[in-house]
């Protein structure tokens, strides 16, 4: 059904937010109603008496102070007006978040005045009487925080609207006739706002790109990337710049480099994995310690800083991955090619090479440029095999054992080595108070054209333990080492959890029979560590494992070093993964201009590349989850005729969120579709009522459900209640 055709322009009947504006930004200077008239741009007799019936009105409400007969001064500024920045909710109204509020302020959807989701504004802040909830009114929007929106366009014979399914963007977008460009009706697009006129409806914007019809995988995959601002390609002359670099391995760079080409080396990666950006050596020593290299792709060697291909990495900041396709911060040319650790090829890299004892004592530690050759690459199922069986003869495919290969003595035994040394290290961290997050991930089997013919789940193992401890090691490692010079670095930090969420968390978890115990920042992180265990291939797992997730803070890039509470490090940065994370080459480049005794770098010039990193990052992620949420809806639209059995994970006034057991898939049961009784939602026992018979439905109850609408646009399903589960 198309759009109910409307006029863009209309008169607005409260001048309010606008008067507000005009006296904050001449805060000095006096105003009479004409003066406000002339700069609204509005002389008819209406609007002047509408604009003095608005002045009459915030006078009393003390907001402005009338200095003479007429004459009008807002009030002072330094006492109710603040800056910070817009949280939309998805009902039309909106939070100001702001240091200066213990609690957020509410913004009415009228008193919006044209801001939108995360734009940086100057707020009003009135009732703030102690024990009432204070409110605020936008004043001026000073910073948007995006232009650029994805929707779908409705096409008139004049013009047109966009419309997009972020239930926070609470305006369509108007779109001038000369500004459609090549879409037609229907199609995705991405659009731009350019303007939005004082007396109009919606912003006036104009179509950048068509993406696509709904539905289509390729559109509703770029259509995820356009949202977040995310790059699909990578410039023309970007990819030139790279096509043209040397990346031939030359004897003048090797005689420069400690050359651990004849060291046992191998990688261990994901099976479907293009890029190896690690890799592990290995060696006896006759002390009957053992010498562990930690060797990374030397990135940096390739990325000059001020080059276009720098410039290109450093705005994209973190390779995207999405359900069906990476998007790399590099050329491929660097990515699965010469900056790759791929076997039986020599290699420039960045090591930390440490001196471990039999009980996993770093002894000693050298860190610096090298050059390698990888003997040998792994999946992670084969590792696993060997960990597992303790032999050396390898099936091609772990799940299919007729087809074998055999890998060296050496090589078994180096790797059952690392696997017992990690062992000690992951036991020692999780007794200094570390938090294990094992969650269950979902991965999609997809044929040829991107579509989902099947679910599983990667559950880590193992050979993922030992990757993931010496990482951790050689992370923690080169940040302690510039962090104990008092030298500007790039750490990655986490802050303790957020203890209003911990008890919100416990709440939920009470009903199920846990507990948290709160007495020490120790105790949180053991009984947490415990409710981990617990909790592990039970019904409720997935649940539980996310809500301890969202219960902590968010890891960050920063040149504060406040330690890393998950972790349990007093110092970590990222050294590891230079191929997909900005701040990895930034800290090669540090690690390298400190060990040749460079003084301490601007920490303010780091700081900001290290906010712009952070930030790139949580989009990234956002990303990768509407990309998981679209795979899922499209694997259960072929899926509608089934029963499945699910957990309610959610439960909130307008029905209850379900996750499907068999492949983790969320859909809604909306409250009104409950016909067993009628249901009303208790908040404090964070359940629906039956009215009649008082019956609970409450988070982790099992009940069926079928597919009732599956959206690949919104990206959300809907499903009908069946019944409960016996």
């Amino acid at each position: 059904m198309s759009k109910k055709i409307r006029k863009p322009i209309k008169k607005e009947k409260d001048f309010s937010g606008k008067i507000l504006k005009i006296l904050s930004q001449n805060a000095n200077k006096p105003f009479n109603y004409k003066q406000i008239g002339a700069k609204l741009e509005l002389d008819d007799t209406k609007s002047r008496n509408q604009i003095i019936k608005d002045l009459k009105i915030l006078a009393a409400q003390k907001k402005i102070i009338e200095t003479e007969p007429g004459k009008y001064l807002i009030k002072a500024v330094s006492q109710d007006y603040y800056e910070g920045t817009i949280d939309m909710t998805s009902r039309k109204t909106a939070y100001f978040i702001c240091d200066e509020f213990e609690e957020d302020v509410f913004i009415p959807t009228n008193n919006l005045n044209r801001a939108l989701d995360k734009d940086k504004v100057k707020v009003y802040v009135y009732n703030r009487r102690k024990g009432k909830r204070p409110e605020g009114e936008v004043i001026e929007v000073i910073e948007r925080d995006k232009t650029e929106f994805v929707g779908v366009i409705d096409m008139q014979p004049n013009f047109a609207f966009v419309s997009t399914a972020n239930p926070k963007m609470y305006t369509d977008i108007f779109i001038p006739k000369d500004k459609i460009g090549e879409a037609e009706n229907g199609d995705v697009v991405l659009v731009k706002i350019e303007d939005w006129p004082k007396r109009a409806d919606s912003p006036f914007g104009s179509v950048i790109r068509v993406l696509g019809k709904p539905g289509e995988h390729n559109t509703e995959i770029h259509a995820i990337l356009a949202e977040y601002g995310l790059p699909a390609d990578f410039p023309v002359e970007v990819e030139v710049f790279a096509q043209k670099l040397d990346t031939s391995i030359q004897e003048s760079e090797i005689a420069k480099r400690r050359d651990m080409r004849d060291t046992l080396t191998f990688t261990i990666d994901p099976k479907d994995a293009k890029d190896f950006d690690d890799a592990l050596s290995f060696k006896k020593l006759e002390n009957g310690n053992f010498e562990i290299g930690i060797h990374i792709a030397d990135v940096s060697y390739y990325l000059e800083e001020g080059t276009i291909l720098d410039d290109e990495a450093y705005q994209r900041a973190t390779s995207v991955y999405l359900v069906d396709r990476v998007v790399p911060m590099l050329p491929e040319v660097l990515s699965n090619f010469a900056c790759s650790l791929r076997p039986n090829e020599e290699k420039y890299t960045f090591s930390a090479i440490f001196e471990v004892s039999p009980t996993a004592q770093v002894i000693n530690q050298w860190f610096g440029r090298t050059v390698i050759y990888s003997d040998q690459r792994f999946a992670y199922e084969e590792a696993q095999y060997i960990i597992e069986t303790k032999d050396n003869t390898i099936p091609v495919d772990v799940s299919i054992t007729e087809e074998s290969y055999v890998v060296s003595d050496e090589i078994r035994e180096a790797t059952l080595k690392l696997d017992e040394l990690a062992k000690i290290l992951r036991k020692k961290r999780m007794q200094q108070g570390a938090i294990s997050f094992d969650k269950v991930e979902v991965k999609f089997n997809l044929n040829e054209e991107g579509e989902p013919e099947g679910v599983y789940f990667k559950i880590s193992k193992d050979a993922n333990h030992l990757i993931e401890e010496f990482m951790l090691l050689a992370n923690r490692k080169v940040a302690e080492y510039i962090g104990k010079q008092k030298k500007t670095f790039v750490y990655r930090i986490h802050d303790e959890p957020n203890e209003d969420k911990l008890i919100a968390m416990q709440t939920v978890i009470a009903k199920f029979g846990y507990k948290i115990d709160f007495r020490t920042k120790g105790d949180i992180a053991k009984s947490i560590n415990a409710l981990m265990e617990e909790v592990n291939g039970k019904k409720e797992q997935n649940l539980i494992d996310t809500l301890a997730i969202r219960s902590m803070s968010k890891a960050k890039y920063s040149t504060d070093n406040i330690g890393h509470y998950g972790l349990a490090f007093d110092y970590y940065s990222h050294f590891t993964s230079p191929i997909r994370r900005y701040p990895d080459v930034m800290v090669h480049r540090l690690l390298q201009y400190y060990l040749d005794g460079g003084a301490s770098v601007d920490e303010e010039t780091y700081e900001t590349k290290c906010l712009h990193c952070s930030n790139m990052e949580n989009l990234a992620t956002n990303a990768e989850r509407d990309s998981i949420k679209y795979m899922q809806v499209k694997y259960m639209q072929d899926h509608q005729d089934e029963e499945f059995l699910g957990v309610i994970s959610g439960v909130t006034e307008w029905g209850i969120y379900v996750e499907i057991v068999s492949n983790k898939c969320e859909g809604m049961v909306r409250i009104r579709e409950i016909k067993e009784d009628y249901y009303t939602f208790d908040e404090r026992q964070y359940a629906l009522v039956g009215a009649n018979s008082n019956n609970l439905l409450q988070l982790g109850d099992e009940i069926y459900v079928k597919v009732k609408n599956a959206d690949l646009v919104k990206k959300q399903l809907d499903f009908h209640f069946l019944r409960r589960a016996q």
